[in-house]
């Protein structure tokens, strides 16, 4: 059954729900007085976040196969703990979808994500983050898919749905700004997998 991370998912796992036909379940219910955990500044922040945010409903997701849906996966510390908490309530397999490409650069135009060294698509392969995460399996959108998406959303404002209107650096490294010498560092950044 689909199951958002709420509320990051919940639209992607209603789409997801529709498509494959599989009912779609609220087995998270989320604490709205807890931010994103991902900005947070130290780890030991974002697991104690987590933990207070999010509640798993038992009742729902004991025995099941779940699929996960979230909007991205950022350093992997989040959803780590979330397919922990999901088995730990009983889950017999985690299947984590991402409604977006894998995320391998940071974003400097107002999206408080860490430096490329902290984001574990920039290093790791697709496998090596579902073992990171502990899930059963582990799919992202592709740019094309997610590219296609926007062309295809109803009811934007004229020109809107242009899927080249939008900046899509933190998945490709093509920034449309020039950046500092600082920021342009990172960019090598070495990866091991071959997407």
């Amino acid at each position: 059954m689909p199951v958002p991370v709420p509320d990051s998912g919940v639209y992607a796992a209603l789409g997801y729900a529709e498509k494959s036909g599989i009912p779609f379940e609220m087995g998270l219910v989320r604490n709205h007085y807890v931010g994103r955990t991902f900005i947070e500044p130290k780890q030991s922040i974002r697991h104690f976040g987590v933990k207070v945010k999010l509640n798993p409903v038992r009742d729902l997701l004991a025995g099941k196969k779940v699929v996960l849906v979230d909007d991205s996966i950022v350093r992997g510390t989040t959803s780590r703990k979330i397919v922990s908490m999901i088995k730990e309530a009983g889950a017999k397999e985690v299947h984590v979808r991402i409604s977006c490409p894998p995320t391998v650069g940071p974003c400097y135009y107002g999206v408080d994500t860490p430096n490329r060294s902290e984001l574990i698509a920039s290093t790791h392969s697709i496998d090596e983050i579902r073992k990171y995460i502990r899930a059963s399996s582990l799919g992202y959108l592709s740019l094309e898919g997610m590219k296609a998406a926007v062309s295809e959303a109803k009811g934007a404002a004229a020109g809107a749905g242009d899927p080249e209107r939008f900046c899509n650096a933190c998945y490709t490294l093509n920034y449309p700004v020039a950046l500092s010498d600082d920021d342009r560092a990172q960019l090598p950044l070495f990866q091991k997998a071959k997407r």
